[in-house]
């Protein structure tokens, strides 16, 4: 049996699919939550669960993106729903030779699986201006407040959740489709 880190990681390394219910004859009586790292290279307008972590280098037009996410199985379920268009998050910011222009953006996924005691978090979305040498790393950290355990998984994002590091749950009812 793999350790919830271990999981979370292999999670991390496949392909996103949305989920929005499932059956309750499908339905895993537990999941994980846990932050999603998503990306969108360059011209492209869908997002990719990341096949690596956020310590690689991403090139100027990419969309980074990080969603808090319930899954049942091994793959980021919930991709942000915000597009990833690098136009109409960075358009107005103009390029520079010496530095690199990176949408970002960060959700914090549904009520429904939310920490107990926890409220969920605007969204947020950004153009951010930064070295040539940055990984997807730097430029959450230029952003917001990162928290992640010895392993380097990311546990909290602006101090959501404020405790929690990829926890196993029920899954919530919110979630199954009767």
């Amino acid at each position: 049996m793999k350790a919830p880190h271990q999981k979370i990681a292999i999670a991390l390394l496949l392909i996103s699919s949305q989920l929005i219910s499932i059956p309750a004859s499908h339905a895993a009586t537990k999941g994980w939550r846990y932050w999603g790292y998503f990306q969108s290279a360059p011209g492209t307008s869908h997002w990719k669960a990341a096949m690596t972590g956020p310590t690689v280098d991403i090139a100027d037009g990419a969309v980074e993106g990080w969603s808090f996410v319930f899954s049942s199985d091994d793959v980021p379920s919930v991709a942000p729903t915000t597009k990833p268009s690098f136009t109409s998050i960075c358009g107005a910011t103009k390029a520079d030779p010496d530095t690199k222009r990176i949408a970002l953006v960060i959700e914090f996924g549904n009520p429904a699986y939310a920490p107990k005691g926890e409220k969920v978090q605007k969204p947020i979305v950004q153009c951010v201006t930064t070295a040539k040498s940055s990984q997807g790393i730097d430029v959450l950290g230029q952003i917001i407040k990162v928290r992640s355990n010895s392993s380097g998984l990311i546990c909290g994002l602006n101090g959501y959740p404020k405790k929690e590091c990829g926890v196993e749950i029920q899954t919530p009812a919110a979630l199954v489709k009767k």
